[in-house]
Order: C-alpha cells, then structure tokens, then sequence
C-alpha cells in the first residue's frame, strides 16, 4: 500500500463523522460533501506524518471550512422550498439524492434543524461541536477565533434558544396534546378525527405565500376546511410540533428546510383559528424552540 492510499483510508474511517459535523453545520447534503471534500484537499496538500490526532484535526477543519461556508451565505431562502412537497421535486431538486438527504434530515431532526438555522454562524458552530460532539470549549475557541469563555457563552446562547429556558407553562402540555391529535389525523387521513379537534367556527387565514388556487385566503367552518386539507395534506410528514412564538404550533420543513408555519388559537379544548404563513420575511420573524418530548 502505497502512502497516498494509507492516508486515504485513514480519511475513509472519519468521513461518516465529518460528515455528520457538516450536515449538523450547513443543514445541506450537497454542501456538507462539499466541506468533507475541502477537508480531504487540505489533507492532501499537508504534512500528514505530524499530524498526531487525524481525527480531531480533520473535525478541526471541516468546522473551519462550515464556519466560512455559513458566513458566506446571503439571508435568502432557496426558491425550490416551493415546490420540495409535490412528487417531481427529486428529479428538479439539486441534491444529488433527496431521499438519503430526507432520511439524514429526519434522523437528526426536521424542527432541530430549522431551529439550528436560525443561529449566527459562531453560535451553530459552538452549540453543536459541544453539544453533539463533545469538543471542548478551548478547541472551539480555536476554530472561531475566539476566546474559550466566549465559545462558552456562545454555546449557552444558542442552547437557550434551541431549547429555551424555563419549563413551559402546563398549558403547553394541553396545547401539545391537541396539536398531536390534529397532525395525527391529517396524516391518517382521518376526517372524523380532525374535526373532533377543531372548533365548529374555525377560522383559518393563510397568507398569500401559502395560498392556493383551491381555497381562499380566509375560510370559516371546521368541516369545510377539514375536508380540503384531508385532500392536500401532502405535507404532514415534513410537519413537526414547535413553540412558536410562545404557544404550540407546527412547522412543515422538508429536509430541514423551513417551507410553512402553522400557529394556533385555542380555545376550550380545540382549535379555533389557524394562521398559515409562508411569506419567507414573516418565517423569519418567528421565535421557534424545540419543545421536549
């Protein structure tokens, strides 16, 4: 065995790890192999032999080079969010494979990563080395050039975010609970189990972004409402439970990436209005935690 493919299986062994750290970083499958083959560049033009711990630098690096990739990203959403939930969105999709992309989404978690996205860059990059890797707060400070008690707190601040801070009120464990049942039967199918839910008067705005030809903008009436979206409910998979805004809601994110937000009035045990909201400057405004559970 020659040494160039000694040092090429050395990287074969870490690239599953790197490219966990990536997609955690970036959120994007093309992007994270982008960053691993970055990383495998650099490698390749270093002096390895004085390399002591090949794993931790290659982490080293493949953080360094997510770091300036999410730096370098405008504060755009991608166009095709539009289309991801309708059955040809594979073939028009840039991901070289979507469904390995939607499987790794989903494993890591739909909500944690819309949530993950809303960090700056030094904050993602410090809640999940240490928080889902277990690098140290000195080796943090290394990569953003910073000192380690400001990767601790970087760290802390984006920890409250991601996951909030006080317990929720016990009225988000009722409000939970609804909204469990409400997803639950729109991805059965259920119509009888949906309207059990809702409040006779629903209310349901959506705005102009998430509007469609079908339906108005505003429509009042459980069962009227329930019988479309038992026809259009192509994108409960991609749903996952949130706070939003301080009260239970639901994002829809394929692969991660945030398309709709759905917030909810409660009121005596169901749900009395729905606002859908797609507009990309409205998403942006929202506070979104992860709830437990």
């Amino acid at each position: 065995m020659t040494e160039s493919q000694f040092l090429a299986e050395r990287f074969e062994q870490n690239r599953d790890h790197l490219r966990a750290v990536a997609y955690r970083m970036l959120g994007s499958l093309p992007e994270a192999d982008d960053a691993v083959q970055e990383a495998w560049l650099r490698l390749s033009r270093s002096e390895a032999d004085a390399i002591d711990n090949l794993g931790g630098w290659l982490t080293t690096v493949v953080a360094r080079v997510c770091l300036d990739m999410l730096r370098a990203r405008s504060s755009r959403r991608e166009d095709e969010l539009e289309d991801q939930l309708s059955p040809s969105s594979a073939q028009r999709h840039s991901t070289p494979n979507p469904e390995q992309e939607a499987l790794l989404a989903d494993s890591v978690g739909l909500a944690l990563m819309v949530v993950l996205d809303r960090l700056a860059p030094a904050e993602r990059l410090a809640f999940v080395l240490h928080d889902m890797f277990d690098l140290s707060f000195d080796e943090i400070a290394s990569i953003i050039g910073r000192s380690s008690v400001a990767a601790r707190q970087l760290a802390s601040r984006a920890r409250k975010r991601v996951r909030g801070g006080a317990a929720p009120p016990p009225v988000v464990s009722e409000q939970r609970r609804i909204v469990d049942a409400f997803l639950a039967a729109l991805r059965a199918g259920d119509f009888s189990a949906l309207v059990s839910v809702l409040d006779p008067n629903l209310v349901v705005h959506t705005d102009t972004a998430a509007a469609t030809p079908t339906l108005p903008t505003e429509v009042r009436g459980a069962e009227f409402w329930a019988g479309h979206a038992i026809k259009t409910a192509q994108g409960a998979r991609a749903a996952r439970a949130v706070l939003v805004n301080g009260a239970v809601g639901l994002v829809i994110a394929p692969r991660g990436r945030l398309f709709r937000v759905l917030t909810f009035r409660f009121a005596e045990g169901k749900i009395a209005e729905i606002n859908i909201i797609g507009n990309q400057t409205q998403l942006t405004k929202l506070d979104l935690v992860l709830l437990g559970g």
